[in-house]
């Protein structure tokens, strides 16, 4: 019995660390492609500060002028009991609550073969990090993102729709 409970220690515990390298892959991608297009971007694209969100994705640690002050975005691991990972790869917690925001990393996230999906999960989810919680906003941020490094972008139409974009003020690529 006791070498069935270490075992299964031993089996969550090596869980953690390899979701880990999954989001920091994730966001090593994604720092790597808002970098490829920055040189590209105004000081604000769709009510997003540039500078803001490059410093809540490369640093996790921002001045924000839509929340007011200095914010620290924490990255954490969701699980299935979580009712929002029922529905989400990922999500962020708003409003921050004493400085502090969560970007929640859902087990989805870590579904294998899916690295291009997790990079965009992540340009899009620090849209919520530094701007809120419009989907509109996140979806238009990080297909411009995506169109300027690559040349192209995702095909999101069909969550597009969705959430009722079309007349939102904001634009795909």
């Amino acid at each position: 019995m006791r070498s069935c409970l270490a075992l299964l220690i031993f089996m969550l515990s090596a869980l953690s660390p390899a979701r880990a390298d999954m989001a920091d892959a994730a966001f090593d991608r994604a720092i790597a492609q808002f970098e490829t297009a920055r040189p590209h971007l105004p000081a604000e694209l769709f009510g997003v500060d540039v500078a803001a969100y490059r410093a809540a994705l490369t640093f996790r640690k921002f001045t924000s002028s839509h929340w007011g002050g200095s914010i620290i975005m924490r990255v954490e691991n969701g699980s299935e009991a979580n009712t929002s990972c029922a529905r989400f790869a990922a999500f962020v917690s708003l409003p921050p609550s004493e400085g502090k925001v969560r970007l929640v990393l859902c087990p989805q996230f870590s579904t294998p073969g899916a690295d291009a999906l997790r990079t965009l999960t992540i340009l899009h989810e620090l849209v919520h990090v530094v701007a809120g919680p419009n989907e509109c906003r996140a979806m238009a941020f990080a297909a411009h993102i995506e169109q300027a490094a690559t040349g192209r972008f995702t095909d999101i139409s069909n969550y597009w729709r969705a959430n009722s974009c079309e007349g939102s003020g904001f634009s795909l690529p």
